[in-house]
């Protein structure tokens, strides 16, 4: 139903400079619903995200959140609606310790978006152990899976009721992408709405209930994880 989505995006377009990236792209993601997006570099997943959150001000159509208008919202009110951003590259304040990275972040949820009130500062160390080992150290002393750990356990501290999820194990070792991974999984567990960009599609297909596949800033494929799996097309698309 219409009034369950929390993001709705109808015909999105956007340039950088005279590049037009996305050509009228649909996206839909309910409350609470884990959602895929696929598609080989350059194809314009980033440039999506970005859109959505305010990032890109060069765009044309409409981007619904949580039933709000905010085609024209600026990177901070898409935030302060309840939705979480885990950048590719970490965003990890070095000189910070792990406390204060995480303690800075830390706001309430709002209840009527469906953010997650319980996602606080001991339940984040419960879930990320290698945080409450180094806790006092700064963030710039934390190796990649850690700092990776760091930024997606600030994420939840902001209680959102959408977590954007971009390349989180990129470059990780194998034993750190499968810890990543079983937190996904807890954070879809806990009912918050996840937007997940990640190489591994087989792993993105089996932990996500729909999928969007972008070719050249179009939507190809969408539609539930599984029937986009099993189309034949999948491969060809990601090149594979």
């Amino acid at each position: 139903m219409a009034t369950d989505l929390i993001v709705d995006v109808q015909g999105l377009h956007a340039w950088y400079g005279s590049s037009h990236v996305l050509h009228g792209v649909d996206l839909q993601i309910g409350r609470g619903q884990t959602f895929g997006l696929l598609g080989r570099n350059g194809m314009g997943k980033s440039t999506l995200i970005r859109s959505v959150l305010g990032h890109v001000t060069q765009r044309e159509g409409q981007i619904r959140l949580f039933g709000h208008d905010l085609s024209n919202a600026r990177p901070h009110e898409v935030a302060r609606r309840g939705v979480a951003y885990v950048p590719e590259g970490r965003g990890v304040f070095p000189n910070l310790s792990v406390r204060e990275n995480l303690v800075m972040a830390a706001r309430r949820g709002r209840d009527e978006h469906g953010g997650q009130a319980d996602w606080t500062l001991d339940r984040v160390l419960a879930t990320f152990p290698r945080l409450q080992e180094r806790f006092n150290h700064p963030g710039g002393q934390l190796s990649g899976g850690e700092q990776q750990m760091l930024s997606i356990g600030r994420a939840l501290m902001t209680h959102p009721a959408l977590i954007i999820l971009d390349e989180a194990t990129e470059g990780l070792a194998p034993l750190i992408v499968a810890e990543i991974w079983r937190v996904i999984g807890a954070i879809r567990a806990s009912g918050i709405a996840t937007l997940i960009v990640d190489r591994d599609y087989r792993r993105v297909l089996a932990n996500s209930d729909r999928a969007l596949v972008l070719q050249k800033g179009q939507a190809v494929l969408q539609g539930p994880a599984q029937a986009v799996a099993d189309d034949p097309a999948l491969g060809t698309y990601l090149g594979v």
